[in-house]
């Protein structure tokens, strides 16, 4: 958003009131691309790892973040945010669990025994 503004960092602006263009990922390459093209995965880990550790944060990763964003929006927003194909994060990232499956069993049996009445 700062840099569709011009607005340097450190300089106290509300970037709500800043566009986007369609398509805009969350880490561009800055370097020959625009804010659609996906910046080389080890150089976003790299710059993100380096700037989270100035701010207090030792040992987060990028992909930690990504995480994160997953829990509280769905995988294919988080991915076309991040420039990846949703079924490489899935793949990448989806872990089976016996939790996981514990809750998606009741789900799908209450839904079962619903819509067929047994």
């Amino acid at each position: 958003m700062r840099l569709v503004a011009g607005v340097p960092e450190g300089v106290a602006v509300d970037l709500g009131l800043v566009r986007l263009p369609e398509g805009s990922l969350m880490f561009p390459n800055l370097i020959g691309g625009d804010l659609t093209t996906p910046r080389f995965t080890r150089q976003t880990s790299t710059i993100f790892t380096h700037k989270a550790s100035k701010l207090g944060f030792e040992g987060l990763r990028f992909h930690d973040l990504d995480a994160v964003a997953r829990q509280w929006c769905p995988v294919h927003v988080v991915a076309a945010r991040c420039g990846h194909d949703p079924a490489t994060l899935l793949r990448s990232y989806a872990k089976r669990t016996r939790k996981a499956d514990t809750s998606a069993a009741g789900v799908i049996g209450s839904i079962s025994k619903g819509i067929l009445g047994s």
